[in-house]
């Protein structure tokens, strides 16, 4: 494992968060890679989206704590299950839609625009990737979006703003040909899509540099892109407030807040959010 920091030491403020002397220091050695050796890609989970109030899963407070994830295979089978799915998305989506980015999200899009991150492959279904300015094409969502909603059957999409649920306690249908429809992620034992997976991989095989944010993950095969990027020889730098399965194979392994650390690492590669237009060669 290379470089970890911990501290809480000697903090300074940061766009709203706060990093010791020695986060700082970790930081500056990923900013050091992607100037080196960049463009980069960066990796996300939900942690990124914590400091923007849509709560993650696995975590003490997250949703897997206070209910079961709703199983693909029963969604599948029992019309109850579809039921209360889309009961809790009425009360849900409205919340998640109303999410705004948060520094950390914003610090990596403006990573992207300044040549130092080429594309961005996260776990998230909340869009604010693309709401802080990342290009939609240059973000692959893994797990699909809550954005949209999806027929299982002839598998058209709709926006979620155009597509009409109907009442509390009723199962909508696809209006074109009466199957079920589900929002366009990907559920709990249901696979990624093939081709998007193919593609985050290959992108991990081919990237130099390699930022993992919020996730800790245990999640396959999302899991599998980063540790793809570090076995075909990615500078791996990681920044989560716990622990790992590929810290032993990172250069930098920082426990530190997303926003904090991101919006650190964007001040020092690309300057003030007010001169987020300088150009890298500047």
């Amino acid at each position: 494992m290379g470089l970890v920091g911990l501290g809480t030491e000697g903090e300074a403020a940061v766009d709203g968060g706060a990093l010791s002397a020695e986060q700082r220091r970790l930081v500056e050695a990923i900013a050091d890679a992607l100037y080196q050796r960049g463009p980069g890609m960066a990796f996300t989970g939900a942690g990124i989206s914590t400091e923007s109030g849509i709560p993650d899963y696995r975590g003490p407070n997250g949703l897997w704590s206070r209910e079961n994830p709703t199983r693909y295979r029963d969604f599948l089978n029992d019309p109850e299950v579809r039921r209360r799915y889309w009961d809790r998305r009425r009360q849900r989506y409205p919340i998640l839609a109303g999410a705004r980015p948060n520094v950390g999200h914003v610090a990596l899009a403006r990573l992207q625009a300044a040549g130092y991150l080429e594309i961005i492959v996260t776990q998230n279904i909340d869009g604010l990737h693309q709401k802080a300015g990342s290009p939609p094409e240059r973000v692959v969502e893994l797990h699909g979006t809550a954005h949209a909603i999806r027929c299982l059957s002839c598998e058209l999409l709709w926006p979620a703003e155009e597509f009409d649920p109907g009442p509390p306690g009723t199962i909508p249908d696809c209006p074109v040909c009466g199957g079920l429809v589900k929002e366009a992620t990907v559920s709990f034992g249901e696979p990624v899509p093939r081709r998007i997976l193919e593609h985050a991989l290959a992108l991990a095989e081919a990237t130099p540099v390699m930022l993992v944010i919020g996730t800790s993950l245990k999640v396959v095969p999302a899991a599998h892109v980063p540790r793809r990027a570090a076995r075909a020889g990615a500078f791996v730098a990681i920044v989560n407030d716990e622990p790992t399965p590929l810290d032993r194979e990172a250069a930098v392994v920082l426990r530190a807040r997303a926003g904090a650390a991101l919006a650190y690492l964007a001040e020092l590669l690309v300057g003030a959010p007010a001169d987020s237009a300088r150009e890298r060669a500047s």
